[in-house]
């Protein structure tokens, strides 16, 4: 547990200081070619859920056993090299830094009237329709961005980074873009990327809704915007698609008391989707920067309860250790 405590505030260290670099070798990066190479390979004939399941398979298991053979020879070297090692691959599961400048790259030129680069800068986060968007759609686009990554791009990876270290915040990563890539309700991903959306949806249910108790926990708001949050996340958070997102969204929707969800439109196609929050306050390019500090709150009261945990659970060992059997 000590091991992978330092190991993790190590990677929130490092995101801190360096980030994603987008030049660097990334995990990500490996999986996806990995990934595209077995969707070529297998996605096509019949019996496509059973190879979608074998290629989600096999994406796990060279994750996790290269994972852990670089760890094990990194702990056969030195403890420290190991800590190293796992601080490493958590940096490279969780990202912070880079959701709060994919939300600031959208907020500085909303700030400064500039919305065409505005809505150029949201269509790199986002898969709707940007061309003609105003400020408070594009304000809801990356709030809901924000909001949603969350839990899938920083709480959920660190929880299970300290259940399982390092490896186990890689084998969530997989998981995660496993479903990015493939996990698709259309003709060519129906099947084969059914396996894959199943598990991240499994993986990722108690992270949502401990990252939904985590924003509304965290917030600098005062108690009554609080208990409006915990009222509109009971009310709302079953409202999306997805079984875990909108855990995020109804909490961020609750304590910004602005409302989510609504119309999109998808290459020319029109989607409703279904209200997070009320309207209380109007969208505005503020909120961006309101949502990003209620990630990073969340995250740090996160890893704070952890090391609390961790503290009194290694002065409870060693407190049993030092009391004599009579």
């Amino acid at each position: 547990m000590m091991t992978h405590a330092l190991a993790i505030c190590a990677a929130l260290i490092l995101d801190r200081l360096i980030g994603d670099p987008r030049n660097w070798p990334h995990p990500v990066k490996w999986f996806g070619l990995l990934i595209a190479l077995l969707d070529r390979k297998w996605n096509k004939g019949t019996h496509r859920f059973e190879k979608g399941t074998a290629m989600l398979i096999v994406v796990l298991v060279v994750t996790a056993a290269a994972s852990m053979g670089v760890l094990q020879i990194a702990s056969l070297v030195h403890p420290a090299v190991a800590v190293i090692i796992e601080s490493i691959f958590i940096w490279a599961s969780i990202a912070p830094r880079s959701l709060k400048e994919a939300g600031m790259d959208v907020y500085h030129p909303l700030m400064e009237d500039d919305m065409a680069e505005a809505r150029r800068k949201l269509s790199w986060i986002v898969g709707r329709d940007t061309d003609h968007l105003d400020e408070a759609e594009i304000t809801r686009g990356a709030v809901e961005t924000v909001a949603e990554n969350t839990s899938d791009g920083v709480i959920a990876p660190l929880f299970w980074a300290m259940i399982g270290g390092g490896p186990a915040a890689l084998l969530y990563r997989a998981v995660n873009t496993c479903d990015s890539m493939v996990g698709y309700r259309n003709d060519k991903y129906e099947f084969f990327g059914k396996a894959s959306a199943k598990l991240d949806d499994i993986v990722n249910y108690i992270p949502a809704r401990l990252t939904a108790l985590l924003l509304i926990a965290a917030a600098e708001e005062p108690p009554d915007i609080r208990r409006y949050a915990w009222k509109i996340l009971l009310r709302d958070a079953k409202k999306h698609p997805s079984p875990n997102s909108g855990w995020c969204e109804a909490a961020v929707a609750g304590l910004l008391q602005i409302e989510l969800g609504g119309l999109n439109t998808y290459k020319g196609i029109v989607s409703d989707r279904a209200r997070m929050g009320d309207p209380i306050k109007e969208r505005r390019a503020d909120h961006i920067l309101e949502a990003a500090r209620l990630m990073e709150r969340a995250t740090y009261l996160f890893v704070l309860l952890f090391l609390i945990g961790v503290f009194v659970y290694e002065f409870a060992i060693a407190r049993s250790e030092s009391i004599p059997f009579i």
